[in-house]
């Protein structure tokens, strides 16, 4: 730091304390694309550290949090080494990369990523928020390769909030990850690829499937897939979606599903109802770093925008897997090693953010958004608006079209009643930021990865408008939620700042910190002011 510089004592500058480690190549994400990236990065001669959050506590996946497990896990997820066990028997590529040379951590999430730019220019180093469950701390990087993958994408019915309803994602998870499912008879809604591989999958596993749903007139999946399916009669309900989910105390019973356009209601007896409509890029690390992102269809939703060498917005920060774009996993594969390969040339020559892609490129693949605007329809129609949006919030679709505020609050103004989306619509294009401050629809603890796809459909819907016009929530660290008792200040922060969780400083000037007025105000009990 400039010594000859004013400072400011109230500023932030200067008082960020060191990372407590540093990484030269940091790898976020042990799938195909974070392995395959770590081990071609350190076979290069770089020094990698690899973190995975998997195997994910017990806790965490009770908020459905990062894939929607809907409490269909068995007591097995409880059992830390079992878990760390099974991930590695069931990923031999862990091992390569151990033998590589990486610095594997199984069990340590990245809960932000933090970058000096427009908003902030105060930190010592480029650094990665990192937690393990005992303990959280801050991780320097050169440069940073986000491989997080995908998750669940939810679109809500009566009865969802039951254990037994669950994502495609977390169902794989369970399966082949952790051998840990709890069920034993399920229903499928979707007909796509995603669908086809989850039911064949529980197939194989000795489970039953009792059918898939399929709002659609004729399955979407590949063919061989409808074959495979036709092959072990699985029966595909084309033209028909979920009305509820039927249940008791212990969960989900039955499926109540319907003819579009119908309310005659069919029950298909079952205890695991599994979304597999799709998956979303996980892109929340990319979000709070600042990366540029663009709404892509025919790659599941936002991803980070990308150069021809993988580099994102951010110099030095690069994407590749499902993150970047739903892929299939000899694709992810390669895009880790193409980004480990362009990661160690800019470590060689650090150079500016490219300018991004100059003209939009060639669809992928096919897109996405009409499958699913055509699933919430279906749920309109056959659910009504009293279906529930955001679990965690306990709103439903009715109150989030009609901005209301939420339950609790016991708010009767007539002119908050007088509000709904087409009012609203009249000051400008709807914004998931502005409802959720409204109706606090995406603000719970699962942090919207059950609702953000689905509220944004449905501001589509009511505004006449395409999704993608749709702005993107924002994201905030921590991206993942975090138990308090891991966010206390160091001894290095707390003797240099005013703080905030329950230290004894708190409310002491920080131009009295170490001094004989701070003595004098603890004494008194009364404290100073920490904004004088």
């Amino acid at each position: 730091m400039d010594t000859d510089r004013p400072t400011d004592p109230c500023a932030i500058d200067g008082k960020f304390a060191a990372p407590d480690e540093h990484a030269q190549l940091l790898v976020i994400g042990a799938g195909p694309a974070g392995l395959a990236a770590a081990i071609a990065a350190a076979e290069a001669g770089l020094s990698v550290v690899l973190v995975d959050e998997n195997p994910v506590p017990a806790a965490l996946m009770g908020l459905d949090v990062p894939l929607f497990y809907g409490q269909r896990m068995n007591p097995a997820v409880q059992e830390d080494a079992r878990m760390v066990e099974r991930i590695v028997a069931a990923t031999p590529a862990i091992e390569t990369a151990f033998d590589a040379g990486v610095d594997v951590r199984l069990g340590v999430t990245a809960w932000g990523t933090f970058a000096n730019g427009a908003a902030l220019n105060a930190l010592p180093a480029r650094v990665a928020g990192l937690a393990d469950g005992t303990k959280c701390w801050m991780c320097g990087f050169d440069a940073l390769i986000l491989a997080t993958g995908a998750r669940d994408l939810v679109l809500g019915f009566e009865g969802i909030d039951q254990p037994g309803v669950m994502g495609a994602r977390a169902l794989h998870s369970l399966l082949a990850r952790y051998d840990a499912f709890d069920g034993k008879r399920l229903v499928i809604l979707g007909s796509g690829d995603l669908a086809a591989t989850t039911a064949l999958a529980a197939l194989d596993r000795g489970l039953e499937v009792a059918a898939l749903i399929e709002p659609l007139a004729e399955p979407q999946a590949a063919p061989h897939l409808v074959q495979a399916l036709a092959a072990r009669a699985v029966t595909i309900l084309t033209g028909a979606t979920i009305m509820r989910a039927a249940g008791n105390a212990t969960g989900v019973t039955a499926a109540v599903v319907t003819a579009v356009g119908s309310d005659a209601p069919e029950y298909l007896d079952c205890d695991t109802i599994c979304l597999a409509i799709g998956a979303v890029p996980a892109i929340e690390l990319a979000g709070v770093l600042g990366c540029r992102l663009a709404f892509r269809g025919d790659l599941g939703g936002h991803v980070p925008v990308l150069s021809n060498d993988r580099a994102t917005s951010v110099p030095g920060i690069f994407a590749a897997g499902d993150c970047a774009g739903l892929t299939d996993e000899d694709t992810s594969i390669a895009q880790g090693r193409e980004a480990a390969r362009h990661a160690a040339a800019w470590l060689q020559n650090p150079a500016p953010a490219p300018a991004g892609i100059s003209a939009a490129p060639l669809p992928i693949g096919t897109d996405t958004t009409p499958y699913r605007m055509a699933w919430m329809r279906g749920l309109l129609a056959s659910g009504g608006l009293q279906a529930p949006v955001c679990l965690c919030e306990d709103v439903n679709r009715a109150e989030l079209l009609g901005i209301r505020p939420p339950r609790y609050l016991g708010c009767t103004s007539n002119k908050i009643a007088a509000r709904d989306s087409s009012t609203l619509l009249k000051d400008g294009p709807l914004n998931p930021d502005q409802i959720k401050r409204l109706t606090r629809a995406g603000m719970g603890p699962c942090q919207g990865r059950r609702c953000r796809e689905q509220i944004a459909l449905l501001l589509a819907d009511a505004s006449g408008t395409a999704p993608s016009a749709i702005p993107l929530a924002s994201y905030r660290a921590p991206v993942r939620p975090l138990p308090l008792s891991l966010l206390g200040e160091g001894a290095s922060m707390q003797e240099g700042w005013d703080v905030w969780f329950g230290i004894r400083t708190q409310w002491i000037p920080y131009d009295a910190i170490g001094t004989a007025e701070e003595a004098r105000l603890l004494e008194d009990g009364a404290g100073g002011n920490m904004h004088a």
